[in-house]
């Protein structure tokens, strides 16, 4: 019964991706006697958290219920006040008499320190169900506490020969179905970057138009020597926007020019302006130089491959070869193309 409750919980805490980085999405459901009588979860940074919502979503008639409940989290109910106050106070001023967490909190803020205080006061507290599910549910946020450093995703999309796309020339791979997919990856990421040649052939825009659920992403572009012409659409400001490139003329709002030194190692210098700015996760969409970049300085924790199987190329630019060492975590089915998502063993 816990992990069918706690996977109600990972289904909840979905629902917050793309609006709560940096913090962890977070699910909570509250049930009594095999009922469940609320439901929650972190919608918002800054607001109010899964424990706090799914409390007060339960109907004036079953709040009599409460302190005779059972309080599902996907991650250990926060110890400090930050943006909101701690949410064990919660649980302890509505003497729910037992709580069921997936995960313990890596924030040293909370760190196993919320289950003590709820244990302390007499509430029963199982902990670990469904534990892997729930790290990698917060995968994200678990690299970033722990390492300080974003988690890096590759993504590239081929055809059933190997090949990115003609040479010189934008080519559509994937079908529309999996261009949907994408669009929700980038709501769900920090910020997504791609490289010089990229941003020449394929003017991309790097937005969400199809997925339009979640925040506009950070936008990153390498252009050292200054190449995008001034209506790339890389340069329209209308969403934030790092450029590694020479200083452009021009009033801009939300786009920032990073001056870059010749042969400054430019993955580390991106990571460091990442982690300076508070980004979790960073999206690298290409090109084929780019991404070979980060596979050689072995700067990724996830690769997602869209491939198109119907589709040969012949010749074309290769897409980049899948490290030895990368694990096969998940694939499906999009429309007509198949997805696979690889791991870092590490």
């Amino acid at each position: 019964m816990n992990e069918i409750f706690m996977r109600r919980c990972f289904q909840l805490a979905v629902l917050g991706e793309g609006f709560v980085s940096p913090n962890p999405v977070v699910g909570a459901v509250l049930v009594h006697e095999g009922r469940i009588i609320g439901e929650g979860w972190h919608q918002r940074y800054g607001q109010a958290h899964a424990e706090v919502n799914c409390i007060n979503s339960v109907k004036p008639e079953d709040r009599s219920l409460i302190s005779a409940s059972t309080l599902y989290c996907s991650l250990e109910p926060c110890h400090h006040y930050g943006k909101t106050p701690p949410c064990v106070n919660l649980v302890l001023e509505h003497k729910i008499p037992k709580v069921v967490i997936s995960n313990l909190d890596p924030n040293p803020l909370v760190a196993g320190k919320s289950v003590v205080k709820m244990r302390s006061a007499g509430v029963e507290v199982v902990t670990d169900v469904l534990a892997d599910e729930g790290r990698w549910l917060n995968r994200v946020f678990f690299h970033f506490i722990q390492t300080g450093k974003p988690w890096i995703i590759l993504k590239w999309a081929q055809s059933a020969d190997g090949f990115l796309s003609r040479v010189g020339e934008r080519t559509a791979i994937s079908g529309p179905t999996a261009q949907r997919l994408v669009h929700r990856w980038r709501s769900q990421t920090d910020a997504i970057l791609v490289g010089t040649r990229t941003a020449l052939v394929d003017n991309p825009r790097l937005d969400n138009r199809f997925w339009p659920h979640g925040k506009a992403p950070l936008r990153i572009f390498f252009d050292r020597q200054g190449k995008l012409p001034d209506d790339a659409c890389l340069l329209d400001d209308s969403q934030p926007t790092w450029g590694y490139t020479p200083a452009r003329q021009g009033v801009f709002q939300q786009t920032e020019f990073k001056i870059c030194s010749e042969g400054e190692p430019m993955i580390q210098r991106v990571l460091s302006d990442l982690r300076q700015a508070g980004k979790s996760s960073l999206l690298v969409e290409g090109g084929a130089t780019t991404l070979q970049t980060f596979l050689e300085a072995e700067a990724w924790q996830e690769i997602r491959i869209i491939e198109n199987p119907a589709l040969y190329l012949k010749k074309g630019l290769s897409a980049p070869q899948l490290p030895k060492h990368a694990v096969l975590r998940d694939s499906f089915d999009v429309g007509t193309d198949r997805v696979k998502i690889y791991t870092s063993p590490g």
